[in-house]
């Protein structure tokens, strides 16, 4: 860090109590999209200090409904306990978890997958969280942000409006159940102690369709079909083609929708990190499956009505 990004970090994580020992240790974490993280050692022990990024208002972030939804999930186990809150110096302290941070390659393993679903479930059956999240609505927040501020966005982005309207309708025929979901749950944001696996960074939490919860997983770590089908089954406890069907919907509504907070961090971020790229990768997904004869076929079966 540079001298003067240095006196800003300090200065924050001073704002936490917890934090303040004179003889404490302080170590930059790495894998972060839109915050700063580090590991704080005090004589209390280890704990992760999240210090907010900029850029939150324009991503639609709510730092009050996150300390609430991380503390819900910490209840059920599947979480760090919350330490401190300060929102005004933007600083939420959890403690820190010992393990090994997953990667997209270890969701291929069945045993994995088994294990995901399991914490998925535990997640799930929270305290109800405090916000609701909706990518539909997101996706068009995010849509007048970009052209309000005349960002960018993929070739032909818009030409696909018309298919999401089908694809709300398709989902909304059979209204799901909605549940405590992280709604972020790429493999970074699950770490693995050897004996369980603890969920963190609740950024985007709130109560929404589980299927969400799934198919946005096997976006982030780009699962092939059979590996989505089986975390579904794997999830429900039975084998249900229509539910399969919803989840794959959401992970394309995953896709088409995170594709413009690509586009956004790609302004805002101050990160070294290839937004555009990151967002292209989703929007090409996405499109994909939207061209797709396969993809009338998810909404025939999604929207079936049931036996």
């Amino acid at each position: 860090m540079t001298a003067a990004l240095e006196v800003a970090v300090e200065d924050r994580l001073r704002a936490s109590p917890l934090l303040t020992h004179p003889d404490r240790r302080v170590t930059a974490l790495t894998g972060g999209l839109t915050n700063q993280n580090f590991a704080v050692t005090v004589p209390a022990g280890t704990f992760v200090a999240r210090l907010a990024g900029q850029s939150s208002a324009l991503l639609a972030i709510y730092r009050d409904a996150e300390y609430h939804n991380c503390r819900a999930a910490a209840a059920t186990g599947i979480a760090p306990e919350v330490m401190d809150f300060q929102p005004t110096a933007g600083v939420l302290v959890v403690r820190f978890v010992e393990g090994r941070t997953l990667t997209e390659a270890d969701l291929r393993s069945d045993l994995m997958i088994r294990r995901v679903a399991a914490a998925c479930r535990t997640l799930h059956s929270a305290e109800a969280f405090v916000a609701e999240f909706d990518m539909f609505a997101l996706q068009r927040r995010y849509l007048d942000t970009c052209l309000g501020l005349g960002l960018r966005v993929p070739d032909g982005y818009a030409d696909f409006l018309p298919q999401v309207a089908e694809l709300r309708a398709a989902l909304s025929s059979t209204p799901a159940r909605k549940v405590p979901c992280h709604n972020d749950l790429l493999a970074a944001n699950l770490i693995d102690d050897g004996i369980r696996l603890w969920i963190i960074d609740f950024e985007y939490s709130g109560n929404n369709d589980p299927c969400f919860e799934l198919g946005n997983i096997a976006s982030e770590s780009h699962l092939p079909d059979d590996a989505l089908a089986e975390l579904v089954d794997t999830y429900a406890g039975r084998h249900d083609r229509k539910l399969i069907a919803r989840t794959q919907l959401q992970q394309l509504m995953s896709q088409y929708g995170w594709t413009l907070w690509g586009v956004i961090q790609q302004h805002a971020s101050t990160l070294d990190v290839d937004f555009w790229g990151w967002a292209m990768d989703r929007y090409e997904r996405a499109a994909s499956t939207f061209s797709s004869r396969r993809y009338h076929t998810l909404l025939r079966v999604a929207s079936a009505s049931d036996p």
